[in-house]
């Protein structure tokens, strides 16, 4: 697939905090966006493969089952070059001496991905920056 540029606009903008707090700086914003939907993929995904786009969709979609089943027994997940998938809660505080309440003090419980660094940086792109559409 032929790399496109990441398409931005400059917006200004009042920083808050930092070296340049109280001043206003331009600030570069992604746009020209689209979303590829889940049919899509497996289907851009099928075409390298000997796969079809419903086999592939099949697959991915017991992978990630699976994998959070694993992780809801409190197991990590080495979800290969995505990252880690791993368990994770919020904890209220409870003053010391008091009794610690697990349906209670415990919540949220959910599947926290740690993303690698390698194949969340993307390194092989160009930019081109577009007017801003006025609305």
């Amino acid at each position: 697939m032929a790399n496109k540029p990441l398409q931005f606009i400059l917006t200004e903008r009042k920083l808050n905090v930092g070296k340049q707090a109280e001043k206003i700086v331009l600030i570069a914003q992604p746009t020209g966006r689209h979303r590829v939907d889940f049919r899509n993929f497996c289907e851009w995904v099928a075409r390298s493969t000997t796969f079809s786009p419903q086999e592939v969709a099949a697959v991915l979609n017991l992978a990630t089952e699976t994998a959070r089943n694993i992780v809801a027994n409190g197991d990590i997940v080495d979800f290969g070059d995505l990252g880690t998938l791993k368990p994770s809660f919020k904890s209220r505080a409870v003053e010391k001496g008091k009794p610690f309440r697990v349906q209670e003090h415990i919540e949220k419980p959910v599947v926290r991905l740690v993303p690698s660094r390698k194949y969340f940086t993307l390194t092989d792109v160009v930019y081109e920056q577009v007017p801003v559409k006025k609305s």
